[in-house]
């Protein structure tokens, strides 16, 4: 899935801050720390970036 461009509940911008975070825990950070660093303070927000999962390459394979 694409990940969202805004919180759906309060409609803050946040996709620009999906790849950062990834990358960053990915490395072994903490991800609340890294939230707090990317400027993600809602929860609303933190729960999109959170709990996105990244399917773009799995559903790509298959046709319709």
């Amino acid at each position: 899935m694409i990940v969202p461009v805004r919180c759906f509940s309060c409609g803050k911008v946040i996709a620009d801050s999906y790849e950062k975070f990834v990358e960053r825990t990915k490395k072994g950070e903490n991800p609340e720390k890294v939230l707090d660093d990317l400027g993600i303070k809602r929860y609303c927000c933190r729960r999109m970036v959170f709990s996105h999962v990244d399917f773009i390459e799995e559903i790509g394979k298959y046709k319709v």
